[in-house]
């Protein structure tokens, strides 16, 4: 998704009804979605094969990141109109299955 968000950034948030009619907003999204999701790949590779506190604390960040953006969608359904299941609670399952398997490995 990563490649796809820096490759077609207004395809990519279609989904969510967003219109990506300035290059600023194409560079957001291309940096928010793209850039960020590649340091994250990084990281988690890196974690990979790292050991000890720099891995705990990769897993534990990127965890927490994934839990903040779950949380985020749930507060937005709470506070905010109904959604359809895709792609906001397909996103939010995504992300928290991330979050818990992320803090799983971390107490393991």
């Amino acid at each position: 998704m990563t490649n796809y968000a820096l490759a077609a950034p207004a395809a990519l948030v279609r989904p969510f009804r967003i219109a990506l009619a300035e290059s600023a907003s194409r560079s957001e999204v291309g940096a928010v979605y793209g850039g960020f999701g590649l340091a994250i790949a990084g990281v988690l590779g890196y974690a990979a094969i790292a050991d000890g506190e720099v891995r705990q604390g990769v897993l534990i960040t990127v965890a927490a990141a994934s839990a903040g953006m779950a949380l985020g969608r749930l507060a937005a359904a709470v506070l905010g109109d109904r959604t359809a299941f895709y792609p906001n609670w397909c996103y939010f399952l995504v992300e928290l299955v991330a979050a818990v398997s992320l803090f799983a490995v971390c107490v393991a």
